[in-house]
């Protein structure tokens, strides 16, 4: 965890309220299909929403919606998301939409307040996740979210779920 790269800077992408993650983050064949394969869902990261995306989104970038970002099935969008090396900072996401972004290992700040009136689509962004400071670079503006909570850490910097048990069940095997 001592490696992990906490704080973000990055362009922002700025995409709205009420984003649901079929079609809107992640096209929904690849949903009920239950593709996991990171690879092929970063290639095809919100598709429907900005055509694009992920040829021109680099490592780093912060994706910022208003409310209600991702309702619907979820993590098979959060998944690519985490392949890019993005972060994503909401006014407002379900739980089960949370949980699933912590689970694909995304740096994540929810309910971030206030966010979508404190940058636009393209403005350079600074996000540390680990102490919810958020800074716009391009207004010369700092915000303070809530950070990511302590007990989510270990498995966010571990990659997710996945990688944070297969760390244990190494760790377990010594």
């Amino acid at each position: 965890m001592r490696d992990f790269e906490w704080t973000l800077k990055g362009r922002c992408y700025k995409l709205g309220d009420d984003v649901p993650h079929a079609d809107g983050v992640i096209p929904a064949r690849f949903i009920t299909q239950r593709e996991t394969d990171p690879a092929v869902l970063a290639e095809h990261l919100f598709a429907m929403t900005d055509p694009g995306f992920a040829q021109r989104c680099r490592p780093g970038d912060i994706v910022v919606a208003g409310r209600n970002f991702g309702v619907g099935q979820k993590s098979t969008g959060y998944i690519g998301m985490q392949a890019l090396g993005l972060g994503l900072l909401c006014e407002s996401m379900p739980a089960q939409g949370y949980r699933g972004a912590i689970n694909a290992g995304l740096r994540v700040l929810a309910p971030c307040t206030g966010i979508d009136a404190f940058c636009a689509h393209g403005e350079d962004l600074e996000v540390d996740f680990q102490t919810g400071r958020v800074v716009n670079h391009t207004r010369q503006t700092m915000m303070q979210a809530p950070a990511l909570p302590d007990a989510l850490r270990e498995l966010v910097a571990c990659g997710g779920n996945d990688a944070w048990l297969a760390n244990w069940w190494k760790q377990g095997q010594r």
